[in-house]
């Protein structure tokens, strides 16, 4: 390991230092967004509804109190604090609060696609510096010497190249793994706010509510 890291010159440090910081954000981004906001939304929700079609609005919003650590929990209190106003404004209240929820799910998953461009780029300049380096230790070697120097020096030059893929390929899949999960929690929310929102209109317009 620290003998490919020293025949692949400085860049590869680098790009070993980009590839544990990528891999620390994948891995808290990865805890937060499967594991954090871990919730069987589906139940979450049917739950509440049978509350609200009881008549039970306390009863609801405890509920959603007892999931307010989940951002759905927050959206959804939010349109039942506002339930004896327009439908209007509980669609209102509920879509600034996913505003308000998007960016924290979203946060620093366009990161890894950045230190996937930086590695890649690494890679190459640390493959280009080593050519370079390659040829002018040609150019110092005797006539018998050329031809195993300037292998050596390509050699070590298309380690960092390697390198560089290496950490870039990862990057890239965590972040659509990661992207996927976001969206699919946000397009969660909508949903669900979207459901309650109709459902708490319905409800004022039989008068069980």
């Amino acid at each position: 390991m620290f003998e490919l890291l020293n025949n692949g010159g400085v860049f590869m440090y680098v790009i070993l230092i980009v590839s544990i910081i990528a891999l620390t954000l994948f891995c808290e981004r990865a805890g937060y967004l499967f594991v954090k906001l871990k919730l069987n939304t589906d139940a979450a929700f049917r739950k509440i509804m049978h509350l609200l079609e009881q008549a039970n609005y306390r009863g609801a919003l405890e509920e959603c109190g007892r999931i307010e650590k989940h951002p759905l929990g927050r959206i959804l209190k939010a349109g039942l604090l506002k339930s004896d106003k327009k439908d209007k404004e509980i669609e209102r209240a509920m879509e600034e609060k996913i505003l308000s929820e998007v960016p924290k799910v979203k946060a620093r998953v366009n990161f890894l696609t950045l230190f996937a461009n930086i590695s890649t780029l690494l890679g190459l300049l640390g493959t280009i510096m080593g050519l370079i380096k390659a040829f002018q230790s040609v150019n110092n070697a005797s006539e018998a010497m050329k031809q195993q120097v300037l292998a050596q020096g390509i050699s070590m030059a298309m380690l960092t190249t390697a390198a560089g893929l290496v950490v870039a390929i990862p990057c890239l899949v965590g972040y659509y793994v990661l992207n996927n999960r976001g969206e699919f929690l946000i397009d969660q929310f909508e949903e669900k706010a979207l459901a309650l929102a109709n459902a708490l209109s319905a409800l004022k317009r039989d008068g069980s509510l």
